[in-house]
């Protein structure tokens, strides 16, 4: 059972207001659920919205923020706890060990290289969390299509595509992740058989 999801999201809300609904739908249903929040300390945009709706409910929430964030005063001060670090390999290291888990909403280039890095990791065997995307109103289509071609263009080994778990509907992705078993990958340097 997982204990502590690691939530990947925007500083921002974006343009449509579902995806503010979505976060605060996944904030709700990890506090009903008993799942911890472990995300990126923030009190602005989707990651406000999912700490926010979170700690309404009842749930306890980790942050992990860099100094520099910290002092540009978007750091949330309600939180259950928050961990200060100096750099942002820190704070994914500290993410990372804290978490059960990892699951992406929509965001930007930090987003996509908080995802991309756990994945990575499982890939190698470093970890064997589950990673899983949020495809909110289509949001990730377009890098979800990315990953097919890198497998169809001989770059990503189909085993590798499959350790990234991926649903439109929060409950039911919480609900895959909760029995998602990363497979051990032997092999993963082999050039001929990425």
């Amino acid at each position: 059972m997982l204990k502590r999801i690691c939530v990947f999201c925007g500083s921002s809300s974006g343009t449509r207001e579902i995806y503010v609904q979505s976060a605060q739908e996944v904030g709700r249903l990890l506090a009903q659920r008993g799942i911890e929040l472990v995300y990126g300390g923030g009190k602005i945009g989707l990651m406000g919205a999912v700490a926010d709706a979170c700690l309404a409910a009842g749930g306890r929430v980790t942050g992990v923020i860099p100094q520099l964030l910290k002092d540009k005063e978007v750091a949330h001060n309600g939180l259950t706890d928050l961990f200060v670090v100096q750099t942002m390999h820190e704070r994914k290291a500290l993410m990372a060990d804290l978490a059960d888990a990892f699951l992406a909403l929509p965001g930007g280039y930090g987003t996509w290289d908080e995802l991309c890095e756990v994945l990575t990791w499982s890939q190698i065997g470093i970890q064997r969390k589950a990673s899983a995307i949020l495809n909110v109103n289509g949001y990730y289509d377009p890098l979800l299509a990315m990953a097919d071609h890198a497998v169809s263009e001989g770059f990503l080994r189909d085993i590798h595509r499959e350790l990234l778990l991926t649903d439109t509907e929060p409950a039911r992705l919480l609900d895959r992740m909760e029995v998602y078993t990363v497979p051990i990958v032997d092999k993963w340097m082999d050039r001929t058989n990425r």
